[in-house]
């Protein structure tokens, strides 16, 4: 897999984005830390505080999150999965402003909480995030299987839509997450039977 190359980042173009813990550890400890992180991603995609409080999955009423607005038609989330120690993301940049913006901004107000909230101290992430540019279509299934089903494939459930930290269930009708994309992946896949074939046949010795 390419490392992040900033030089990738232009309008059109979509990443698999990933990072996990320094030195391997957690960086979710409990489900409001989960909440927490999604809730920032929001902030960094463009959505309110109020819109994303209307979510109860991820509300955090009275919150006092210091991240500047952003503009909404900057960025797609097409999906996403936090595991215990690490973090997957497909996102399609649409303006000028860089994806390594978004996560930079995500990743430290993330860290500035877990790090008050835990009281520890350093590096919560494991050097710099990484980014993979989806080049054709196959490529891009097979990611959105791959980030779909890893919850699955290290074993934590049976079935994605038991792993409630994946948009997995927004694109099965479970759930509806304002933060998610779902027209650009059903479009690619052709309709939702064919995405929930696609991934639930994933195989890590498939890759396109």
């Amino acid at each position: 897999m390419k490392n992040r190359d900033y030089k990738n980042f232009a309008p059109g173009a979509i990443f698999h984005i990933y990072n996990r813990g320094n030195n391997k550890e957690k960086i979710f400890f409990d489900e409001q830390d989960y909440k927490a992180f999604l809730f920032r991603l929001g902030l960094c995609l463009g959505f309110t505080e109020g819109e994303l409080n209307k979510e109860k999955f991820i509300a955090i009423p009275y919150s006092r999150i210091r991240i500047t607005e952003a503009n909404k038609n900057n960025f797609k989330l097409l999906a996403f999965c936090l595991m215990p120690n690490h973090f997957h993301f497909l996102i399609k940049q649409d303006g000028d402003v860089p994806i390594s913006k978004l996560i930079s901004k995500l990743c430290t107000s993330y860290a500035m909480y877990i790090n008050k909230k835990h009281k520890r101290v350093g590096h919560l992430f494991q050097d710099q995030f990484k980014a993979v540019l989806i080049e054709n279509n196959p490529q891009l299934m097979w990611i959105s299987a791959y980030i779909h089903m890893n919850a699955v494939k290290d074993k934590i459930v049976k079935h994605p839509s038991e792993y409630k930290w994946s948009s997995y269930n927004d694109f099965v009708g479970k759930r509806n997450l304002l933060i998610v994309n779902k027209e650009f992946l059903i479009g690619t896949f052709g309709d939702v039977n064919n995405f929930i074939e696609q991934t639930l046949n994933f195989s890590v010795k498939g890759h396109p």
